[in-house]
């Protein structure tokens, strides 16, 4: 395959995965916006947004002081980010249409028409009439371009480029959002006694589950409260929750086997033993350690391996 077409394969496909990221951030944020709470509550949820997408200093030059209906603007809409729901699905239209080719016609059918009514959506108003329903909208598109993709597309290369990198951009995502959400609350894993409301913590934690589709999954695994330190292994270390750590780095790994070439085995080394720390983990000594720096490093290596995968198999990056 073309390194120029794996190029286009994958971006489109983090950018379909972004997009549902930040609508699903967006919604529970905006969800847990309508519980009673204070002022500088509230502002912290909308901050702790930007900071998952390292969006805060581009957000503070545009616009200054937080303000949730400017947060939302930015995120969804405003084409100067590069990270808003706009943008995203503009750059995975592009992607797409580049290798039109390549796809099946439903996959590039779903793919163009997602763009199309976005855009007509946002010139109705939706955003500021219903927020969730935008976002819920978002979410079912990109599960709809999930799902023709699975189920129309010959499993070749360019099959396997299109999943790792819809995986790859869903651990990052997941990983920037425990390290926000777990540092904002600075929860003590050890058992002391908490000063905090039981109830804003449930509430909390259980925002967190619902923002990757964990708290019904929770539920049936763990049968118990919600705990931070649950929460954490849930996300991190089971290989069966679908947007967990383990999970999404151990599709990443199987994929790149499939498209192994002469230059990417040091790649696959790396992949391979980062899949291995996560499959062998425990919660326990992660959190013992510190989660924060735990996750950073995770991020670090999946950064490179997103550089390394790129040196490998697309078009080189500058």
């Amino acid at each position: 395959m073309l390194s120029r077409t794996a190029d286009h394969l994958f971006w489109m496909a983090r950018y379909m995965e972004r997009a549902e990221n930040t609508a699903r951030m967006l919604d529970v944020n905006y969800q847990t916006s309508l519980l009673p709470q204070s002022a500088a509550v509230a502002e912290q949820g909308w901050r702790g947004l930007l900071s998952i997408s390292e969006l805060s200093y581009d957000y503070q030059q545009r616009y200054g002081a937080i303000d949730p209906r400017k947060v939302k603007d930015f995120m969804v809409r405003d084409e100067r980010n590069s990270s808003s729901i706009l943008s995203c699905l503009r750059a995975a239209r592009e992607n797409a249409r580049a290798v039109r080719g390549t796809l099946t016609t439903e996959v590039w059918e779903t793919t163009n028409q997602t763009w199309l009514e976005f855009n007509r959506l946002i010139a109705d108003g939706l955003l500021t009439r219903d927020p969730a329903a935008l976002f819920e909208w978002v979410k079912f598109r990109s599960h709809l371009s999930r799902g023709v993709t699975v189920g129309t597309m010959l499993q070749d290369e360019a099959f396997n480029f299109i999943r790792i990198g819809s995986f790859l951009e869903r651990a990052d995502n997941t990983a920037r959002l425990l390290d926000v959400k777990f540092h904002a609350v600075e929860s003590d894993f050890h058992g002391a006694a908490s000063e905090r409301d039981s109830e804003y913590d449930f509430y909390h934690w259980s925002a967190i589950l619902r923002s990757v589709s964990g708290f019904e999954i929770y539920r049936k695994v763990y049968r118990n409260v919600i705990q931070p330190e649950k929460v954490a292994e849930l996300l991190i270390l089971r290989p069966d929750m679908p947007r967990s750590l383990s999970h999404c780095i151990s599709k990443v790994v199987g994929n790149l086997k499939l498209v192994a070439n002469e230059q990417s085995a040091e790649t696959l080394r790396r992949a391979g033993r980062l899949r291995c720390d996560l499959e062998y983990a425990r919660i326990d000594e992660i959190l013992s350690t510190g989660l924060h720096a735990y996750l950073t490093q995770f991020l670090d290596r999946v950064g490179d391996l997103g550089l390394g995968i790129s040196r490998d198999f697309l078009v080189a990056t500058p």
